[in-house]
């Protein structure tokens, strides 16, 4: 197992904080009177049916109950990405220097010189330890 839980938890929290702070929402609220109706996100909310009627001998337009709210929470409009001849001289020379140490860390080895690739040794014609009676221990 090359990632634990608490690891693959964690990256999905965070990703999802990135993902819901650049989000923005339109929350719209409905009351009659006093009372809350309905709550709608991206969308309207439905009304309750007592909307603002004419009536119909006269022009004169009763005032509804009814009010409409509409909340809205705006993420970050505008995302600024710095560059490279932003940063100050400093900070872009160390930024250099371990950037530069760190590619040349993972550089390939010469090939291994093996002194003794050619030898060979002796045959052995008896086992010498078992004649001296002479045991690693």
């Amino acid at each position: 197992m090359k990632f634990s839980y608490l690891h693959k938890t964690i990256s999905f929290a965070l990703s999802f904080l990135v993902l819901f702070s650049t989000l923005s929402l339109t929350i719209d609220k409905h009351f009659c009177g006093d009372v809350l109706i309905d709550v709608a996100i991206f969308s309207e909310s439905k009304n309750c049916g007592m909307d603002i009627s004419k009536t119909e001998q006269t022009d004169v337009i009763e005032k509804s109950c009814c009010k409409n709210e509409i909340d809205v929470i705006e993420g970050p409009s505008d995302l600024t990405i710095n560059s490279f001849e932003d940063l100050e001289f400093s900070l872009q020379q160390v930024l250099f220097a371990y950037s530069y140490s760190y590619i040349n860390l993972f550089e390939g080895l010469p090939s291994l010189v093996i002194p003794h690739s050619d030898y060979l040794p002796p045959t052995l014609v008896e086992d010498i330890h078992l004649l001296d009676e002479v045991y690693l221990i």
